[in-house]
């Protein structure tokens, strides 16, 4: 298996599972990889996170991309705590500047969530016959998460290799990142030239009620940031949304 960020060639015949958590990283990487061609098939955790409206999001966003097969699959991280995301008595950090969220590994943190992600989702490749996952990994604004770097890719696409019954019968499953190199702006203007629906989407970690956005996590901060570098209006946190 090999970690790609390239275009694919010939994606036209090919299947691919694609990681979709229903943010907007996972959601335009899966609209690259049905423009590509590619037959997909999606894979969303429910891993006891506190937004966990992010899985209706997912719903929504494999509905529009006529996604039919999509697995929601309950795995409780939240017996292990560990992270904001997953324990209730660790607060979501708010309010950071751009300097705070670039250093350090943040609370939001979930240990091992990618390596536990990327090794069902291989499962789900291998029982299925795909031969790609596709994933929204970002290494330009991944707020200090080491499982979102380029080299952790590539560690993980040769432990694949090794792993797999189609791995080692010369059958590797491509390791597909196409976001990994691009900052978030580029993201969203992709995923607009796609035609992506960015409403059906949700970035935030502290969400209100019905899933409205906090505005004020790393997550919303990054959303918002991008949104504005690529001159565009996001419209999950237009106000006409929410009232």
């Amino acid at each position: 298996m090999k970690a790609a960020v390239a275009k694919p060639s010939a994606a036209s015949g090919r299947s691919a599972v694609v990681l979709l958590s229903g943010g907007l990283d996972s959601a335009t990487a899966a609209a690259w990889a049905a423009r590509e061609g590619f037959r997909l098939a999606a894979l969303s955790i429910d891993y006891g996170q506190r937004h966990r409206v992010e899985l209706e999001a997912a719903r929504a966003v494999a509905r529009a991309l006529a996604i039919a097969d999509h697995v929601v699959l309950p795995i409780d991280l939240a017996a292990f705590g560990g992270s904001a995301l997953t324990d209730a008595a660790v607060p979501v950090p708010h309010g950071r500047s751009a300097v705070e969220i670039a250093h350090g590994i943040p609370a939001t943190y979930v240990p091992a969530r990618n390596t536990v992600f990327l090794a069902l989702a291989l499962a789900m490749a291998e029982a299925r016959g795909a031969d790609a996952i596709v994933l929204g990994i970002n290494a330009v604004d991944y707020s200090g998460y080491p499982d979102c770097r380029p080299e952790y890719l590539a560690a993980f696409a040769h432990l694949a290799t090794l792993a797999t019954k189609a791995g080692v019968e010369g059958r590797p499953c491509e390791l597909l990142a196409p976001l990994v190199h691009l900052p978030k702006e580029a993201i969203i203007r992709l995923g607009l030239g796609l035609g992506l629906d960015y409403g059906l989407t949700t970035s935030c970690y502290d969400p209100g009620p019905g899933g409205r956005p906090c505005g004020g996590c790393d997550s919303c901060l990054l959303r918002a940031a991008g949104f504005a570098a690529a001159g565009a209006a996001d419209p999950r946190v237009d106000p006409a949304r929410w009232v």
